[in-house]
């Protein structure tokens, strides 16, 4: 008895259940663009010495990564597609002295290794 009758106050309940609507208005400070850009301009590949520590096809690049990641836990690395190959590159170096002394702590361990200068930011 007890069962029927909780399961009908139980239906009669969520009968009168409704979700609520609601509207999210957000509103933002128009300078936050602005340090959106300046984020991504300043952080962009341009400008920094690199070091590519290998290419392949994808799974050879995952595998080199993993790798690069483990015998240089703090550094930057990321896998870059150009056209037929995928590229593991190391480091976001802003000089060349810098870039050349980890460059040659990397030839250590990696020695097909290039270091790569940054590119011309006046390219059309």
């Amino acid at each position: 008895m007890k069962t029927p009758v909780f399961t009908a106050i139980l239906l009669g309940l969520s009968l009168h259940l409704s979700a609520q609507e609601g509207k999210v208005i957000i509103q933002q400070d128009p300078k936050i663009d602005e340090l959106l850009k300046l984020y991504t301009d300043v952080n962009s590949k341009s400008g920094f010495y690199q070091i590519q520590v290998g290419f392949g096809d994808y799974q050879k690049a995952q595998n080199l990564k993993s790798q690069v990641e483990i015998d240089f836990p703090d550094w930057y690395s990321k896998i870059e597609f150009e056209s037929p190959t995928y590229r593991v590159r190391l480091g976001k170096f802003k000089t060349k002295l810098e870039a050349e002394r980890k460059y040659l702590e990397v030839r250590k361990k990696y020695p097909d290794a290039m270091l790569l200068k940054p590119e011309s930011e006046s390219k059309s």
